[in-house]
Order: C-alpha cells, then structure tokens, then sequence
C-alpha cells in the first residue's frame, strides 16, 4: 500500500497548483501490474533515483521526513498551494502490489486533465519509461509451492503415525525392499516419526490378559493398563475387525436353517410358511459370510500381528471355529431349489480345518501348560464345542456314516469336561460381573444341536437325543428368568454368536414336536421360534443403527493392544476409567 499525502506549499500560486487528487488506476491498466510483461519494462534504478531527487527537493522534505528529507516508504509528498489548503488537508491511499521482481518496479503514470499537470521529476519518470527498455524476460507471476516437493526436499516426506507399524505384515525388511524398487527413498531401519525406534511387542502370555484385561469378553483395558496402540485416535478399519464379526454369519446362517424347518416340518404345517423366505435368509447369510470372509482375509494379509493376539486371546480364540461353522450353517440351510444334497466332499473340506483346530485347542487344555482349560474356562469355549455337533449333524445329513458318529464322540467327550469346569468357577476364574451377559446362552448350544445331531444318526428322537433337548429346555429356562440380570448390557457385535443357541434350540424343538406331536409341544415350537426370530431381527436393526447411525460398530479392540509385561508405577493411570470400575464395582456389591 502507497500512501499520497498532499501537503500544501508556500509561494504557489493556484495557476501553478498542483492536482489536489491523484486518480485510481485499475491493476488492468497499469502496465507490468503484478507481472513483467517482455519488452515493456523499464529501469527500475532510474525510477528509484528520479523518484528519491523529487522528494529531496520539497520544501517540507525535512519537517517531514527523516533527517536527510526523505519521507516514509510508504508515502509521497506533494506539493500544494496554500490557496488550496482547505481543500488538501486529507490523505490519500492509493493501493499498489508489488511486483514479483525488483527488476519490474514501475512508477505510476498519473493521467493529467487540460489544467493539470504533472510533477516534473514523475513527467521525466514517465519519459524514461518509454525511452528506456529493459531485458525481455519471462512473465513472472505469483506461483504455489509444489506441497509434496517441499515436504520432501524438507525432510518431512511422510506424516503417517508409524505407531501401527508393529500390527503390520509388511512393515518389516521386505516392505522397504517393495518401496525401494519401486523409488520410494527409505528411512533408517526403526526409525518412527518422532525418531523414536519401533519395536515390535511380543506376544503377551496368558495371564497378561486376564491381568490387563476385564468384563465377560475381557475386552476393557483395566484401570493400571497402558494400550501399545494409541487410545486417542482411530485405528484402521481392518485393525479394528474382529473375528467375532463372524457372529453375524451365524446368527443369519441359522435363521435360515430354522425356517427352512418351519416350512418343511409336518408337525408345524398349520404356519403355512414358503421356502420363499428360506431362500431369501440363505441368499442373505451367503453374501453375509462372503463379504466377512473376504475383510478378515485382507486382515490376515495386512495386518497378521493382529490376528496373531485375536488367537491367542482367550475369549477371541474361540471364534476362529465360527467362519466354518456358519459354512456348515450354509450346506444346512441350503433351498432344495438350489441344490438337493450337496456334495460329501464339501463336508470334508469344511471338517478338516475344524480338525486342525481342534487338535491344537484341546492338546493345550489337555497339557496343563499356560492354556489349560481350568485355567482359560469360559462361555465362548462352547463354539469350539458345537462345532463337533454342527459338523455330525450335517454329516449325517448328507448320508455319511463314521465320519458324523467320530465328531460327536469328540464333542460329548470334551463338552462334559468343559460343562463341569464352568459349573464349578474355580478361583483361578475372574469374578462374574454384575450383568448376564447373553455369551451364557452358548451353555444352551450345544446340547440342543446335539439332540438333532444323534437324531439324526440314529434315524430317530431316541431316548439319547431327547436327554440332550432336556437339559437344553432346563438351561434355557434357567437363564430367560433372570431378566434382571439383563439390564443396562453395552451392545456388541459378539451377540450375535449368541443369537444361534436360541434358533437352534427353536429347531430342536420342532423336532421334538415332530416325534411328541400334541398342542403343547407345538405351541413351544411357535413360542421359541418366534423369540429367536425377533432377536435377530432386534439385534439386525441395532447393527444398522450403530453401523449407519452412530457409526461405532468397529470401536478400537483395545483386547490386542496390551503389552506384554504389566505396568509400573511411573506409568499414568486413567482417571476416568477408575471412575467406571469404581461404580462397577459398588454396583455390583450392591448386587
């Protein structure tokens, strides 16, 4: 900004006086505004000199000015009668940007009336720009500096938080092998954003996550902990899926082999229910376990770390028998407009994975080491449980013989120790909390799919398959009375592998009903069914509402991110999670 301040002069006569205003140019017209145009410039050190001279010369040039009569930077003084003082005792601004170059400073050229004129050193000013010519140039304008070319060249090439580096597959040697050749220049090996080095943490035993750990899917970070990952930030998407998503599939997947049944079963015909519906709930469970699948896929290839802590977690461990349970789920409930029978093979191909599995869950129950089963007992160990009676009944439902009768003795064998370990709550066990949390309902899974499963083989609702239903029946009832208990539960996304147990006993009832055909058995068949079908429709629409609404399906896991070692004293401790588990705590002694 140039700023004109006229200033009035003695010994001047008005037909000598000077313009009283100085005209506003626009950027348009003024020549080298803002650029340098080629070929239309002018010397700006003989501007600068003409320009010093004529304030050197006023009159007020010392008044005025600094002591060698030069005025501010940012104003000229011009001379003025004073016959015009009254009307010149104002300033003017006059706005002017500054070129981009030294080299393109102009003077304005102030356009005179007929009975103007202008100052005689402006007047040579304006000459000199004509006569004079400087050295075509470029046209140089006002540019953005290139964002990732300073931030490289600036040495802060990449601002991403390194601190889930650890949990990453590929952030070790032969990711940097990938970026180098594909030209990506590379840090020191360890180096984090804040030069810090970033080391892996190993896995954490056992005992570190009932110590770090509390709650019925010991899935809230104790008031002592400190999380590996940050708390205040959002971690990836993959990193904050769970296995326990497979819960959905399962809860869809038996919805589907329920009406199925419904529709199929004579005992319940008055329903007058379509295979339509089945057909819909199949299509819906297959999409469900194909989209699922494929997320946890790209999990397990990105981030492995983290799928190596789901596994070794007590709670979690168990739901890697839940993406081939909801397959089965899937040849179980399969329309007979898709397919009669399905191929053996696919029995074999699911059973073998669960075999793996099996073999590695139930040697380390079996070892006494750091995983035995008095130990790690909880709810959640029955998926690992059903999946031997879920494989039997589907097995035998495709005809097979041996294959079926093998699963369900390892399961009955291994259900009866787990049904009594639970039963007995050792001390080694944490405290229940004060609400039930629907994981108790898996007590109810796996005798009732048992009771189909020998049913099946059997050819009939024996006197061994109805034992199985009635300890069933006498479990559910034991814990739909205690309503109390199910007041004021947090929602999760693991309910939904608690959903199943419900649909499954509603099947092992039509069945029952099948054999005891009377008013009350089938009015149980109805009963139940329709309790599990409005559970999965509630816990559907609260999927929706926490996905879509409130947008918090997928919080942190802070269940993989506990250290390997606990806590010092040094470390700070959370003011408002101590806050929480000390009213949990007076809530549940109130209890």
């Amino acid at each position: 900004m140039i700023r004109v301040q006229l200033i009035p002069m003695e010994g001047v006569s008005r037909e000598e006086a000077l313009p009283c205003l100085l005209k506003c140019v626009a950027s348009k017209e003024v020549a080298g505004f803002d650029s340098i145009e080629c070929g239309t410039g002018v010397s700006s050190q003989a501007q600068l000199a003409a320009a010093t001279n004529w304030q050197g010369e006023t009159a007020g040039g010392k008044e005025h000015g600094d002591a060698y009569g030069h005025l501010p930077a940012d104003a000229i003084s011009i001379p003025v009668n004073s016959a015009l003082q009254h009307d010149t005792n104002l300033s003017y601004s006059i706005p002017k940007s500054l070129p981009a170059s030294p080299y393109g400073f102009h003077v304005l050229q102030i356009e005179s009336g007929p009975n103007e004129m202008a100052p005689p050193v402006l007047q040579s000013a304006n000459s000199a720009a004509v006569e004079l010519e400087q050295p075509k140039q470029a046209k140089l304008r006002s540019q953005p500096i290139p964002l990732g070319k300073s931030r490289r060249d600036s040495g802060i090439d990449n601002q991403r938080d390194k601190r889930f580096d650890p949990f990453k597959t590929w952030s070790g040697r032969f990711e940097r092998q990938l970026s180098s050749l594909r030209g990506i220049p590379q840090e020191h090996d360890g180096e984090a954003n804040d030069g810090c080095i970033v080391e892996v943490e190993p896995l954490p035993a056992v005992d570190r996550y009932f110590d770090a750990l509390e709650g019925p899917e010991l899935d809230t970070l104790r008031v002592s902990e400190v999380s590996v990952l940050p708390e205040d930030k959002k971690w990836p998407f993959l990193l904050r899926f769970p296995i326990s998503a497979f819960g959905m599939c399962l809860g869809v997947g038996s919805q589907a082999i329920l009406w199925k049944t419904l529709a199929t079963s004579p005992s319940v015909g008055f329903l007058h229910v379509s295979l339509t519906v089945n057909l819909v709930l199949w299509c819906m469970s297959l999409v469900l376990v194909s989209t699922v699948s494929l997320i946890y896929a790209c999990k397990i290839i990105f981030y492995f770390e983290a799928v190596r802590r789901e596994y070794d977690h007590p709670v979690r461990g168990n739901f890697f028998f839940a993406p081939w349970i909801a397959c089965l789920f899937l040849v179980q409930g399969v329309p007979p407009s898709v397919a009669e029978k399905p191929p053996t093979a696919l029995w074999y191909a699911l059973m073998a994975p669960i075999f793996c599995l099996e073999v590695k869950v139930y040697g380390q129950w079996m070892s006494g080491g750091q995983r035995r089963l008095s130990k790690v007992a909880n709810p959640s160990n029955h998926l690992s449980i059903v999946g031997n009676f879920v494989g039997a009944l589907a097995g035998a439902s495709m005809g097979l013989r041996e294959g079926p009768i093998f699963f369900f003795a390892v399961g009955l064998a291994h259900y009866t120790v787990l049904f009594v370990t639970l039963y007995q709550r050792l001390p080694t066990n944490v405290t229940l909390p004060k609400e039930l949390h629907p994981v108790f309902f898996l007590f109810v899974a796996a005798p009732s799919v048992a009771s189909m499963a020998w049913a099946t083989i059997n050819g009939y609702f024996d006197y061994g398959s109805r034992i199985a239903y009635f300890v069933a029946l006498f479990l559910y009832f034991s814990l739909a009375v205690r309503i109390n208990l199910f007041r004021g539960l947090r929602f999760s996304l693991a309910w939904w592998a608690y959903t199943f147990p419900t649909t499954g006993f509603s099947i092992a009832t039509i069945r029952y009903s099948k054999e005891v055909t009377n008013a009350f058995t089938q009015a149980l068949s109805v009963g139940f069914s329709a309790i599990s079908t409005f559970t999965v429709t509630a816990l559907l629409v609260s999927t929706i509402v926490h996905a879509f609404v409130l947008r918090d399906l997928f919080p942190n896991d802070i269940s993989i991110a506990i250290t390997r070692k606990g806590p010092t004293s040094s470390k700070p401790v959370a003011p408002l999670r101590s806050i929480n588990s000390t009213m949990k705590g007076r809530e549940t002694l109130e209890i």
